[in-house]
């Protein structure tokens, strides 16, 4: 089974920046969320780097009309199995494992997986995977290895994510083989703590313009 990218181009076209969150307390990824959709990015991705990410995510997927919610930081399959039957309509990953990649096979929910060489880029388009993550973005090369990997791979498209901020979101966004990117900065573990529901979709909206 290769990688469905209907479905992946859905989340990837919903808005240009995909929220990565790391929510500590599942009681309050709900009101994180509805801000987020409320901003304009209804894709959202809730790392699992906390014990109570899989609540947050069952929470915002049963609860949250309009967002598009994902799992992140998935490393095995039981991480995948896991993050589907909570409610995640997307798998993201650091990386690509052939186990994971049988996961992936075994499920409607399509994974998109993180590649940082051109070998990992090639190894997952033999796989059939065309849309891919670019981890960690800002520390393997960022904006000038997507470039030189555009030409001789024109076939995968990335959401680069790790270290992108506002200000160089944009130059990611111009780059004719990105999609969108992955960014913390909209919600961060502080923001969220305090409840800072408005400045999330104040910081969303502003995101969401940037496309």
């Amino acid at each position: 089974m290769t990688q469905d990218t209907a479905k992946l181009d859905t989340v990837m076209q919903a808005a240009s920046v995909i929220p990565v969150l790391v929510v500590e307390d599942p009681a309050k990824a709900v009101p994180m969320a509805r801000a987020l959709v409320r901003g304009g990015l209804p894709a959202i991705e809730i790392t699992l780097r906390t014990p109570g990410a899989l609540e947050a995510i069952r929470a915002v997927a049963n609860e949250v009309e309009g967002a598009i919610v994902g799992a992140g930081t998935v490393l095995d399959a039981a991480q995948y199995e896991a993050a589907v039957a909570a409610g995640s309509r997307f798998i993201v990953s650091p990386g690509a494992t052939d186990r994971l990649l049988s996961a992936a096979a075994g499920h409607d929910v399509p994974l998109l997986p993180g590649a940082s060489t051109a070998s990992e880029v090639m190894r997952l388009l033999e796989a059939g995977y065309t849309r891919l993550k670019l981890f960690p973005a800002e520390a393997v090369g960022g904006i000038a290895l997507l470039k030189s990997l555009g030409a001789p791979l024109p076939a995968a498209r990335f959401c680069p994510t790790g270290g992108i901020t506002l200000q160089s979101a944009p130059d990611y966004l111009a780059l004719a083989n990105v999609a969108c990117v992955g960014g913390s900065w909209i919600a961060g573990a502080k923001a969220i703590a305090e409840e800072d529901w408005d400045g999330i979709e104040s910081r969303a909206r502003q995101a969401a313009g940037l496309g």
